[in-house]
């Protein structure tokens, strides 16, 4: 699948800006962002319930910009499950077969298959209101999968569910693409979920994709300062490019080394992202090369497996995940000294420009 200089205008709204993704067979790929990112407009222009204002659409190498949703063998997963409440599983899940009219032998072998795929081989005589909502979530996803689509579009589908349920919906999906090996475009604009779920993540930011990677790479080697903010806890050090090209002169007078050159913009601005967990209490290890602070601990978070500390700085607020044995050295109020490895600081841009 692939979007090749894809725009999507509302009137004087521009909801997508000249998205671009190549999509292999069999990835697993999270459109992460806020809301009104462009993430679902996006979805909707694959799936054919909108048409592309500029670009093209291609699935199979063949052009879809023009072709009806349901001519282009794409499964899709909606938010509010949109199940027939008068039909039973069985019968929800058939639908799609029957509308294409496949022979009936077929279509209970199918159904079947599919049933047993996501564990509801033994719910097929049940109605939707007699399930739980992850369960009506697994018909859902049953009902796309039966005809064998090239692509799953899927909008969404756990922010329904409680905590428990989308984890477990998540572990399901994990198991079901890798059984099928189906090629998956996935909604969300929960971070865990996006990491948990994929190969790949395309962050979305005002209608532009700004990054698109590994779980890893958005998260440790994030392209803009949005994603470094909206992916997981970030510490951002704004300051100015110091004597050599990998020094940042924080504001509040810290020198910062970091991981590669900064990047600056026309004034000589810069900033790099520390993550919470890459920065320890204490000292370094002797002949360790180290960044160090002093801050001042506002409170403590436990978290059972862990502790998040907010502490002060300089007036900037900092994030110090640490392991709970660490709590005796950081009483609230208390002074506690901190460093991290030069290879923690990663350079981010100043603004909301994104570098490829």
């Amino acid at each position: 699948m692939q979007l090749v200089g894809v725009s999507k205008r509302y009137g004087t709204v521009q909801a997508v800006i000249d998205a671009v993704l190549d999509v292999q067979d069999g990835e697993f790929i999270s459109l992460l962002g806020p809301s009104g990112s462009g993430k679902t407009s996006t979805l909707m222009m694959i799936a054919g319930f909108e048409e592309p204002t500029e670009g093209s659409i291609l699935l199979g190498g063949r052009h879809v910009e023009h072709v009806p949703p349901n001519q282009r063998d794409i499964g899709m997963v909606f938010q509010n499950y949109a199940l027939f409440p008068h039909l039973t599983i069985a019968e929800n899940v058939a639908f799609p077969l029957k509308v294409r009219r496949r022979p009936a032998a077929s279509i209970d072998a199918e159904v079947r298959r599919v049933l047993a795929l996501v564990g509801l081989a033994d719910k097929a005589g049940r109605l939707p209101k007699q399930l739980s909502g992850g369960q009506q979530q697994r018909v859902a996803l049953a009902r796309a999968l039966v005809y064998e689509p090239k692509l799953l579009l899927l909008d969404e589908p756990l922010s329904a569910l409680d905590k428990n349920l989308r984890e477990q919906m998540q572990i399901e999906l994990r198991r079901i693409h890798r059984q099928v090996g189906i090629t998956t475009l996935y909604v969300t604009h929960d971070q865990s979920e996006a990491m948990t779920l994929s190969d790949r993540i395309v962050v979305f930011n005002r209608g532009r994709i700004e990054q698109v990677g590994t779980p890893l790479d958005v998260y440790a080697r994030p392209a803009s300062r949005f994603a470094a903010t909206f992916i997981g806890d970030s510490n951002i050090f704004d300051g100015r490019v110091g004597a050599a090209p990998d020094e940042l002169l924080a504001d509040g007078g810290l020198q910062i080394r970091a991981s590669h050159q900064l990047l600056a913009d026309k004034a000589g601005g810069a900033c790099v992202l520390v993550r919470p967990e890459d920065m320890h209490i204490g000292q370094p290890p002797e002949g360790q090369a180290a960044n160090t602070l002093t801050a001042q601990v506002g409170s403590v978070l436990n978290l059972g497996s862990a502790a998040l500390i907010i502490a002060q700085h300089a007036g900037q607020e900092l994030r110090i995940r640490a392991s709970v044995s660490a709590l005796a050295d950081a009483a609230e109020g208390s002074r506690i000294p901190l460093w991290w490895r030069p290879e923690c600081s990663w350079p981010v841009p100043p603004a909301d420009d994104t570098v490829h």
